[in-house]
This record gives C-alpha cells, structure tokens and sequence, in this order.
C-alpha cells in the first residue's frame, strides 16, 4: 500500500507482493477481504466469495464449479481520519493491491494470490502531541517552547498465499492454506523525559527501558554533565521508498471447512494459526535515538546512530464460524463469528537498540556499541467480532450486497497510544456486482466506520502540568474494487 504522502509501498513481482502499512479495523485486521465479503459486513465463511476465500475460508473455494478458472485483480482504499490532542494525522489515504488465481479440477481447487493482511499507521507531521510538556529541567526546552518532533508509526503485513481445497463429498469441503508473511515498520517516536524517566528508574507503570545505554546516560548525570532529561527520539523511516526500515519474513497457514446441511443452508468455520515471523530489523546504521538533556545548564540533543530489532511481532491466531442461508433466487443471508488473540501477541512493544561503534556525533561517542532494551506496554484484549451481511440478486447482471461488522475495542484506554490507535468497533458496508458478460464481474464495495474516542492514563506519572492524558478520535471510509475473469 501506499498513501498520499507517498510512503509505503507496493511490490508486485509475477504473484509474490508485500504490502505496507493499512490503517486499524478489527484491531489491525481488515474488516473483510474482498468485496463480496467486505459488501457483507466481513461474513465470508460459508459462502462463495471469490478468490478472496485464500485468505478468508480457502474451504470455501470448493464451492466453485468443476473444470473453471478463475483469476481476480484488486485495488483497496482506506481513508482515515485520526487526531490526537486536536492535531490531526496526516495519514489519510491509502492504496492497496491484490491479485489470485484459482483452478477447479474434478474434486481438487488450488491457487496462488497476494493480498494485505492489515496494518496501522498515523503521522502527525504537525508537530509532537503530547500536550503540555513543561521543562525537565534548566536549559531543556518544553514542546511549547518549539519541539515540534514528527511522529509516524507504519506497521504492514502482507501476504502470498498457496491454498488448496478438496470436495470430500457433495456436502461436505476442507481447504487449507500455506502463506508466506512479510511484515515492516516505521517509527518516529518522541517519548517525553518524564515518561523516558519514569520507564528508567519511576513506577514503570507504561514499560522499561534498561541495559548499558542506560546505565553510561546514568554515569554520566551529576551537576557538571546530565542534569535531566528532556525526551528521547526514536527514528526509523523509509520515507519516500517503496519498503519500511525494519522488515522481517516468515510463514503462516490455516484450515478450514464447509457443510452444507440442507439445500439451503450452509456452515463453515476456519482456523488461522499464529504467524511465525522472524524478528523485525533495519540494517546497520538504519535508526538513530536522539536525546535532548540539561548539560551542565545548556540543551544539548545528542544524536546516537545504530540499527533496530523489533521482538517477536507476529500476526495473532484467529478463529471463526459462520453460516450462510440462500432464501431463495435472489437473497443470500450471511453471518460469523471471529475471535482474534491479540491478547497473545500485543501484550508488549519490544525493541533493541543497537548503538553503532562508530558515531559522528563526539557527545554520542559515549553510547557507541551500548544497547537500550525498550518494553512498552500495550496489554491489547483478544477481540470478538459479528459479521452480518445479505446480498440481493437484483438482475441476472447485478447484486447488491449491505452488512455491519460489530466489534469490541481490543486496547485497554489506559496504554492507547496515538501512534497505534487501533480503536475502531462498529462498521456498516455496502457493496455491488456487475456482470460484464458470462465471464466478466466488476465488483465494489464500501465500509464506514463511525468515530470513536480513546483517552489514554499518561498524564498519572507526571509532576503537576508536567504532560497531560491524550485523546484520540478515529473515523474511517474503506473502500474496495475487483474485476475477475472465469475461463
């Protein structure tokens, strides 16, 4: 994906593309997959939905017709609104492709696609958002003092998916999938002295920061060097490329199933294992952290340069049902139930900092090859999640699909941070079908996910109007265009 600041990226080599930072949904799924399922509310599980089924039900690709071919292109948008403190992100448009293949044999389906997995991002190149930051200290300016730090996060996961189903009878189909993951992050991310204190040495009620780093910061304190601390910057960011500074690679795999129980009714369920992605990690050289420090009464930023190594990110383990009712002719009625273990996944944000040997900078000559072990809290809830959807078969050329996927905010108010505002609940979703001829569908479908606000606990650990707590607001429209071929 890109978005119109024109980061992230899109790669896109026969089938095998990655894809970069989507904006949150189902936490940071996406609310559907494909605009059948997306038109439906996300309901996919029991039904035909396109060669999307790869990365939703691959079961479900058995319900195609013996002997065809079916290849599909598709283009996604995600238009998210987002502020913090009242400064908006200035993230707000964002372009995704996919593609697949699929070929029905006798009882044998098999195929080949690439499709995002999900995501988040904001970038608040306006400034920093952290409220009122009052002086740490003499000499160490305060954000209202003219910091204006930009802050950026981009999480991206995509996906190139090999699925396989088989029709084991005429009622009953089991399909599976192996896929190749890729995931990437960028992060400009200002944390303010009295939080960068309070995670060295203080309650640690939001996350550590530990190893020699610290401790050389620690030696170095008294009246004739550090005095305080101002803030910490972390910095990492392919900015204006076509990939994210800290990548990593790995694999996944799900199963699933469907039973028609009567000519009218069908089942289905699927289960996505828990990713196994190799740590996230920039190259040599790749991120610096900056720190702005009272030294013997003067401001002084230090700028240390290194690389990266994000811990143990992995896209969570996911489960669902759903079942699928064709009323008749012209009405097709759909509803599942997901569960998505963030809990398992995103209790913590776990990044080393790795300081080169060799730094430019002669104050940054003291942390040269020192290492700074950050924790993070982030304590995310596993997510429940309804998809509801009904299609309408208003010609033989067109369908008309509506939906609403209902869920439950996964991150706890208290560690909501602006920078990963995966808050959104409830969406409402509407889709369409055009048959071009008996071989040519174009299909689209649109998503609106109503505002919600978060206010986060950061403000409880600081001296008196030393910060503030930090609101955030999300809305978001989600968009989503196919055009598939059968042969």
């Amino acid at each position: 994906m890109s978005h119109g600041k024109g980061r992230g990226f899109v790669a896109f080599v026969g089938l095998a593309a990655v894809a970069a930072s989507a904006h949150a949904t189902n936490g940071m799924n996406m609310e559907g997959y494909g605009p059948i399922a997306l038109g439906m509310g996300g309901a996919s599980m029991a039904y035909d939905v396109g060669n999307a089924a790869m990365i939703n039900n691959p079961a479900t690709l058995a319900l195609v017709q013996p002997g065809t071919n079916r290849l599909a292109l598709f283009v996604g948008g995600l238009m998210p609104e987002v502020s913090a403190n009242g400064r908006d992100s200035s993230a707000t448009s964002f372009v995704m492709p996919a593609a697949g293949y699929v070929r029905r044999g006798d009882k044998f389906t098999w195929g080949i696609g690439m499709m995002a997995q999900g995501g988040m991002g904001t970038d608040y190149s306006n400034g920093a958002f952290w409220g009122n930051l009052a002086p740490t200290g003499p000499g160490v300016l305060d954000m209202a003092g003219g910091i204006a730090r930009r802050n950026l996060s981009e999480v991206g996961v995509g996906r190139v998916l090999l699925p396989m189903a088989y029709q084991v009878s005429d009622t009953f189909n089991i399909g599976g999938s192996i896929d190749f993951v890729w995931a990437g992050m960028d992060i400009k991310w200002l944390v303010d002295g009295a939080h960068f204190g309070d995670m060295m040495a203080g309650s640690r009620a939001f996350g550590t920061v530990s190893g020699n780093m610290v401790t050389t910061m620690q030696g170095m304190m008294g009246p004739a060097g550090i005095r305080s601390v101002g803030w910490g910057y972390f910095d990492f960011n392919e900015e204006g490329q076509f990939y994210q500074k800290a990548t990593g690679t790995g694999w996944a795999g799900n199963i699933g199933f469907t039973w028609k129980a009567t000519p009218a009714l069908s089942f289905g369920g699927v289960y996505h294992a828990k990713t196994s992605i190799s740590d996230l990690q920039t190259g040599s050289g790749g991120a610096s952290v900056s720190f702005n420090v009272d030294f013997a009464g003067a401001s002084q930023t230090i700028p240390v340069a290194g690389k990266v190594n994000i811990k143990n990110f992995q896209w969570p383990e996911t489960y669902g049902i759903g079942l699928a009712w064709q009323a008749d002719d012209r009405w097709l009625i759909a509803a599942d139930y997901k569960r998505i273990n963030w809990a398992d996944v995103m209790r913590e944000f776990r990044m080393v900092f790795q300081a080169s040997t060799g730094q430019a900078n002669p104050m940054a000559a003291a942390f040269a090859g020192t290492q700074l072990n950050m924790i993070y809290e982030q304590r995310w809830q596993d997510q429940n999640v309804i998809m509801l959807g009904a299609a309408y078969k208003v010609s033989d050329a067109t369908t008309l699909r509506f939906g609403a996927n209902l869920a439950d905010n996964p991150i706890p108010e208290r560690y909501m941070s602006p920078l990963f505002p995966a808050i959104m609940k409830n969406h409402l979703t509407f889709g369409l079908d055009y048959a071009l001829d008996k071989s040519a569908t174009v299909r689209g479908a649109l998503s609106y996910a109503p505002k919600v606000n978060a206010t986060n606990d950061w403000g409880s650990i600081c001296p008196a109007g030393a910060c503030s707590n930090q609101s955030v607001s999300h809305e978001q429209i989600n968009w989503q265009l196919s055009y598939g071929y059968r042969f």
